[in-house]
């Protein structure tokens, strides 16, 4: 396997988990990766089914679910190849006044 191809096996796997255990993701691991992924493609290590498929995997292995599933089947069209869907849950707020 590429070298490429393992690191962004290990990016997403480590992001995702991150982001299902309700960590934060700093922005900076996410863009990295899309410039890897971009990269890859670059450099027809892999194309971008394949990329998306694999950090598709990486996803279900964190959230146990697809991320067709988890984010309707258009995803994609919100975030277009090389974007990684990696976004925090949004915390709890509560009004602290009572208007």
């Amino acid at each position: 396997m590429d070298r490429l191809l393992q690191a962004l096996d290990d990016r997403w796997s480590a992001m995702f988990r991150r982001l299902a255990a309700g960590d934060d993701l700093p922005p900076a691991q996410r863009l990295r990766t899309e410039g890897l992924m971009e990269a890859a493609v670059l450099l027809r290590i892999a194309t971008e089914e394949e990329l998306v498929q694999r950090m598709d995997d990486a996803y279900r292995a964190a959230f146990g679910e697809h991320l067709a599933t988890a984010l309707g089947a258009d995803w994609q069209a919100f975030f277009p190849f090389p974007q990684v869907p990696a976004m925090a849950r949004r915390a709890p707020v509560f009004p602290s006044t009572r208007d």
